[in-house]
């Protein structure tokens, strides 16, 4: 009798059992493909984060070895989009414009012809402020490359310049490792510095983006709230006209911390200490110090503070830091944004108070003097107030006073800003 139900053969088993899971496995393929596509990715886009700042200000300044005043109305506009996590993965996307009220009625840095007046570092300008795709492994791991903010500590040597109106921005790729939970690892890799006037046309050769092959890497370790030690080696190798004396190699020390006194009085301080020398293909030949001691008080609605700053100078060459976020140093008329020759002395004071409604008032005194003979730098009296509206506005007044005594500081300046900004 003819056995109707075969035992299926070799190839009987590969139709029977082999072929449907691929099938299935090639439908389940697509299936997740499609479901990345569909659902996954655009989930990242759905879920991210547009943003939005507008900060208009008028900033007037009068400097009496100059003919005629500056009068800059400036309007900031940055719009921008951040996706969210996605597999590790995030990605940003920023524009930026800067317009100005009368481009003739200051001295947008060498930008717009008009050199009998005092400079505001805010030319016109329309670009791509950040552009950057990020992954991070682990919460221990975070790898960023192409145009990103790169803010360490205070500012002093590598700052994004946030105070003018187009923001500093590097072109760069970082790493930032955190092998436990005390300690953070960062280096940075820069080949472009997208310096804030912008690199627009008629700007002066020596105010233009920095081309660069840098290196930067900060080690911190954090232990305690009192204990935050930081260890530094930035080798900046710009390469172009704008940076051909703004080479330098900067290695540095920092202790900085936080220690309750008594009740509500805590104290920080700051004591750091560096040592700088031409780099790559500068032309200078020299070797130069930095120290830095900050005290601050805070005890309710006061902060008092003190600070003793030097910038050492060799062989006619000062410590320079031509990437630092210079306006918060050296006091807010700007006029020690080069170090001097012969380095710098800056023995500053502040308080500040919140006023009623939430309105801190700050104001600060500064005393400069050469490092290196002494001359005598003249002072400096600065004043601001702020106000908080809600959730996105800040209305902002700022006075600069700055009295000159020896050459080549023989001169005063007085600066007002008034601005109103929008922040989303």
């Amino acid at each position: 009798m003819q056995n109707r139900n075969p035992r299926p053969g070799r190839r009987g088993w590969v139709s029977a059992c082999i072929l449907p899971l691929a099938i299935a496995a090639s439908a389940g393929a697509s299936d997740s493909s499609q479901a990345f596509f569909d659902e996954a990715l655009p989930s990242a886009f759905r879920e991210g984060k547009f943003s939005l700042n507008v900060r208009a200000r008028y900033e007037f300044v009068n400097q009496d070895n100059l003919p005629l005043d500056s009068h800059a109305g400036t309007i900031r506009t940055r719009f921008g989009f951040t996706t969210a996590p996605f597999h590790g993965f995030q990605g940003m996307l920023e524009a930026e414009n800067i317009l100005a009220v009368d481009d003739d009625s200051y001295n947008a840095a060498g930008a717009n012809g008009q050199p009998q007046r005092p400079v505001v570092a805010d030319p016109e300008t329309t670009e791509i402020n950040q552009a950057w795709l990020a992954w991070t492994w682990t919460n221990r791991l975070t790898l960023k490359a192409g145009r990103q903010r790169i803010v360490f500590d205070n500012h002093r040597f590598i700052g994004d310049v946030g105070w003018r109106q187009n923001m500093q921005t590097y072109d760069a790729v970082g790493l930032t490792w955190k092998p436990c939970r005390d300690v953070v690892l960062d280096y940075a890799y820069l080949w472009e510095v997208r310096r804030v006037f912008g690199n627009v046309s008629g700007l002066p050769p020596v105010n233009r983006n920095f081309d660069s092959d840098s290196h930067l890497v900060h080690l911190s370790w954090a232990p305690h709230r009192a204990v935050r030690l930081t260890a530094y080696t930035y080798l900046l190798d710009l390469e172009n006209a704008a940076g051909a004396q703004a080479s330098c190699a900067t290695y540095g020390l920092a202790w900085s911390g936080t220690q309750p006194i008594s009740g509500d009085f805590l104290l920080d301080y700051r004591l750091e200490g560096a040592w700088q020398t031409d780099y790559a293909d500068s032309p200078l030949n020299y070797s130069a110090p930095y120290f830095s001691i900050e005290l601050t008080g805070r005890y309710r609605r006061w902060t008092l503070g003190a600070a003793w700053e030097t910038l050492g100078s060799d062989n006619g060459a000062p410590v320079r830091t031509p990437l630092a976020t210079l306006h918060g140093w050296n006091g807010w008329a700007d006029v020690f944004l080069n170090t001097p020759a012969a380095g710098l002395r800056d023995l500053q004071g502040f308080v500040q108070v919140a006023l009623p409604g939430e309105v801190p008032v700050r104001l600060v005194y500064h005393k400069f003097d050469a490092e290196d003979g002494g001359a005598d730098y003249g002072q400096e009296l600065d004043l601001l107030a702020s106000k908080r509206f809600g959730r996105h506005w800040t209305l902002l007044a700022k006075y600069a006073w700055y009295d000159g005594a020896d050459r080549p500081y023989d001169f005063t300046i007085h600066k007002v800003w008034a601005q109103v900004e929008f922040d989303f």
